[in-house]
């Protein structure tokens, strides 16, 4: 065992790249993260293919993409039966392999009670959460406090959703999560390698930063949203203000001003640098216990945030700042400081854990070994695809197609547009990059709808000459589980 590395997989909720500064962000000092990325190898140009919080852990946990998983919103979830059709977990398959598996923080499991091949979970879900009785409740009220909405904070309207924690910074959400990854790694005998996925709540919305850690962050300082451009996306704006009405929020977003987004954006902050103290305590117990020279650190997000970019307020749409993440991963061979160029999918972190951990890849895996880490297979990606319930992308590295179920489509050449600003959709010398873009979307898509369906499958080979077959009583296998073919 000794001779496998830990394995840790950091995951803030909602992250977008560019807020922090090993990413080229002046407004904001992130050292913890920054050493990660001065450690290892940071990936430029990292992307989620399904910027939802549950179709993309959906497809973190399963290594395939959110049409095979069948989770495309929020509202759905993995099938109960999965390991009878043959899909694993990579926590299932690291435990298999002898790994002690553990996950701490939020998770965003259906039900939240499940392990999903976690032997040990410390679980502090979603922050609009706050029904659940997971071991942050307990933690609170042990310590006389209740879980808050953000609207039972001072300005949460006015403000859309940027706030001042209640609760002190010695029991908010991702000091508890920090804190209990921390004590998890000392506790841990190192007679046999870990697999951990710390899950932080932040910076997802509310946008609830500590007053200690807000009043560093002027609102003057924070970067310029991108602005809208009038007729690219209406309905999906539309969308984005009526899915915030909401009870979950609550927040009306059909007047959204400039002040309103940087405002915003002075909290995000705030909350990425708690997260990134918390990093820091995370690495010190690393060290602490000499296990730090010995474990594969993964660093990324689900999601971004638009942060008013476009004039929208969340995720779920396939804009730069909804899929663009942070993705930095170093530890025992990997090459120091190394800025990666590379097209990766946040999925590839699935391939990855399960690589570096020594366990053959399943034949059903989307995902493959992030390239420049020494891991084989390796090779880089050519594009990225990605679903949702709502619309679907194809990105080949320069341009992106886009198309939504509202009707919409966009079409951008990031290299000479990367504020996307320019639709090139109805661009006459643009039609033959559409068609290449759009007939590979759909060979993708056709080919995702077939996987998807493999439980299904009678046989994988002809029945006709199967005397089996042919006599009463016959029973086909269901579910099928899957075969590489």
């Amino acid at each position: 065992m000794a001779d496998r590395p830990n394995l840790l997989f950091i995951m803030p909720d909602q992250l977008r790249a560019d807020f922090l500064s090993c990413y080229g962000a002046d407004f904001i000092e992130t050292p913890h993260i920054d050493r990660l990325a001065q450690l290892g190898v940071r990936y430029e140009r990292a992307y989620s293919p399904s910027p939802i919080c549950v179709p993309a852990r959906a497809m973190l946990l399963t290594g395939r993409n959110a049409i095979q998983t069948g989770v495309l919103t929020n509202e759905d979830y993995l099938r109960p039966d999965l390991a009878d059709c043959g899909i694993h977990t990579w926590p299932e398959i690291l435990g298999e392999a002898g790994y002690a598996t553990s996950a701490i923080g939020k998770m965003h499991f259906y039900p939240w009670d499940i392990n999903q091949g976690f032997q040990t979970r410390v679980v502090c879900e979603d922050k609009r959460w706050l029904l659940v009785e997971d071991d942050y409740q307990k933690h609170l009220k042990e310590n006389g406090y209740l879980k808050m909405h953000g609207n039972e904070h001072e300005g949460y309207h006015e403000n859309k959703g940027a706030i001042v924690n209640q609760i002190p910074w010695a029991h908010s959400w991702d000091h508890f999560v920090g804190d209990a990854a921390c004590e998890h790694i000392r506790r841990h005998p190192q007679d046999r390698p870990f697999a951990m996925m710390v899950g932080f709540p932040g910076p997802h919305c509310p946008y609830d930063p500590n007053a200690e850690y807000l009043e560093a962050f002027d609102e003057a300082d924070m970067p310029d949203p991108i602005p809208e451009v009038p007729g690219n996306t209406p309905l999906l704006r539309e969308n984005n203000v009526d899915g915030n009405k909401r009870p979950w929020n609550g927040v009306d977003y059909s007047a959204f001003t400039d002040a309103q987004k940087r405002k915003i954006r002075a909290h995000y902050a705030a909350l990425v640098k708690q997260i990134d103290d918390e990093v820091g305590a995370i690495l010190d117990a690393l060290q602490e216990t000499g296990q730090l020279d010995n474990t594969l650190i993964i660093f990324s997000s689900d999601h971004g945030d638009h942060l008013g970019d476009h004039n929208f307020i969340g995720k779920a749409t396939y804009y730069e700042a909804s899929i663009k993440v942070p993705l930095i991963v170093c530890g025992p061979g990997i090459e120091k400081g190394k800025v990666s160029p590379h097209l990766v999918s946040i999925s590839d972190i699935t391939a990855t854990l399960l690589a570096a951990g020594g366990c053959p890849l399943p034949g059903y895996l989307d995902a493959r070994p992030l390239p420049d880490l020494g891991l084989d297979p390796a090779e880089p990606r050519d594009r990225i695809v990605g679903f949702l319930s709502s619309g679907c992308m194809h990105f080949d590295g320069t341009w992106k197609l886009v198309k939504y179920t509202t009707g919409e489509m966009l079409l951008f050449n990031l290299i000479e547009d990367p504020s996307e600003q320019h639709n090139r959709i109805d661009d006459p010398d643009c039609q033959a990059i559409y068609r290449r873009l759009d007939m590979g979307l759909t060979q993708e898509m056709l080919r995702s709808i077939t996987d998807s369906h493999h439980e299904k499958r009678v046989a994988y080979s002809a029945l006709y000459d199967e005397e089996a077959f042919g006599q009463e009583g016959w029973q086909r296998t269901y579910p099928q589980p899957f075969q590489d073919r």
